[in-house]
Formats: structure tokens, C-alpha cells, sequence
């Protein structure tokens, strides 16, 4: 069992698409470092106890260091906010899949319900016309600075910010449903030592692709709004000169 992979939906500060070098170089350390404990680690306590306690307490002890890890990430940040409302839901998730009992596969498969739940959430906003995007971006702009928060809040009403964030929320809803299939296949085709290298490499691939197309769409459809405003108001200036000729 590993930790849920990180969520941003926002991709604003996680990666620059122009300098993915100075990317590498800036995030690289914590990746790796984020992979040696979600899977490095779990595989090799996996590995070292399954002879002596078997499967289902290999994997309880094998999934200690993602949720320690993932509860120290959240202590150090300390943020409350949609986000961290998500990563609390993550942890909790994973600490009852400790508890359920069951065979080895349904744990894994207990834990993979952070990605399912979280996915259900983020259509579920969709449906209701609240699309959870909004608030995580939101979260994102005011850690940024007011100046960027303000900045946001003022384009809320707009239509084609509501277009962008209602299509965000719907494509990382299907995404993570997705993520979960794909998941949930593959524990019950692989074994379970083979499951803890390929789930956490899912999990990383389908995060790290809707972050991708993320900050993609945002620049796409950033370039698209400047375009109809700068249009709109080539229209209003030459509606106001004929106004004024006649």
C-alpha cells in the first residue's frame, strides 16, 4: 500500500513548461526522495517481512512509511484549506485500510478508494454546478499573494472562467476514476510485490499527465480569453467612433 499520490490541480507551482530543466533541478531531490518512500521503501520492508509474517502483514508494515510520510508533509505545511481538506481525507483513508482486515489485495484495494472518493468528489462538484477546482485554485492563488487572489476573485462571474474550471474538474474527476480501474485491475493481475512498483508508478504517470494537461489547457484558454476580450473591445472602440462620426 502506498500513499496517495500528490493532488494539484492547478499546476501553477508545481511546474514551469518552458524550463522543465530548471524544473528538474529545483524538484528533483523531492521526487526522488518522494519515490524512495513510497516506493523504494515499501518494497523492501515487503520484501524482508513476507517470509516471516506473510502477505497481509508485510503489506501493513510496508505501507507505514508512505503514511508517515504523508501525515509529516501535512503537519509541516499546516495549510487548512481544499486542499488540505484532501490530503487529511487521503490520510484518513489509509489509516482505516490498516484496520479493515481482509485479504491482502482488498487492503490495497481499501487504499486505492482515496483516489476513487476523490475523483466521485471532484464530478460530484461538477454535477451540483460547484466545480471543486474553483476552491483549489482558489487555495493555490492565495498562497500565491492577495494581489493573485484578488486577481482570481475578480474573474469568477466570468463565463469563460466558468468554462475553464467546470472542464478541469471534469476531466481530473475521470481521470482519477480511471487511475482507480486501472489500479484495481492490476491488483488482482500482478502480485502484490509487483503491484507496489507498478500501483505507485500509475498513480505518479496519471497525476503527472492531468497535471501536464492542466497547465496546457490554462495556457490554452488563457491565450483564448485575451483574444474574445481583446476582440470585444476592439468592437466596443469602433461601435463608440461611429457613434460619435454620426
Amino acid at each position: 500500500m502506498t500513499a496517495a499520490p500528490p493532488l494539484d490541480p492547478i499546476g501553477q507551482s508545481t511546474m514551469n513548461t518552458t524550463r522543465p530543466l530548471d524544473w528538474i533541478r529545483r524538484q528533483g531531490p523531492a521526487f526522488a526522495l518522494d519515490c524512495a518512500i513510497n516506493i523504494a521503501a515499501p518494497l523492501a520492508i515487503y520484501h524482508q517481512t513476507q517470509g516471516r509474517w506473510g502477505d497481509l502483514n508485510a503489506l501493513l508494515a510496508s505501507s507505514i512509511p508512505p503514511l508517515l510520510w504523508g501525515i509529516g508533509s501535512f503537519l509541516r505545511t499546516r495549510r487548512i484549506d481544499a486542499l488540505s481538506v484532501l490530503a487529511v481525507v487521503g490520510i484518513g483513508l489509509s489509516t482505516v485500510a490498516f484496520i479493515g482486515g481482509g485479504s491482502a489485495q482488498m487492503l490495497q484495494l481499501r487504499e486505492k478508494l482515496v483516489t476513487l472518493i476523490i475523483g466521485l468528489a471532484f464530478l460530484g462538484s461538477a454535477a451540483i454546478g460547484k466545480p471543486l477546482i474553483y476552491p483549489l485554485a482558489r487555495a493555490t492563488m492565495a498562497r500565491q499573494s492577495q494581489r493573485a487572489l484578488a486577481d482570481f476573485d475578480a474573474k469568477g462571474n466570468d463565463a469563460l472562467v466558468r468554462h475553464t474550471v467546470m472542464v478541469m474538474t471534469l476531466v481530473w474527476g475521470i481521470g482519477l476514476l480511471l487511475d482507480f480501474a486501472l489500479s484495481a485491475a492490476m491488483i488482482y493481475i500482478l502480485s502484490i510485490e509487483q503491484y507496489l512498483v507498478v500501483g505507485p508508478i500509475i498513480g505518479y504517470a496519471m497525476i503527472g499527465g492531468l497535471m501536464l494537461w492542466t497547465i496546457l489547457y490554462r495556457h490554452y484558454r488563457t491565450r483564448y480569453a485575451d483574444a474574445i476580450r481583446a476582440q470585444a473591445k476592439a468592437f466596443r472602440s469602433e461601435t463608440s467612433s461611429g457613434i460619435s462620426d454620426a
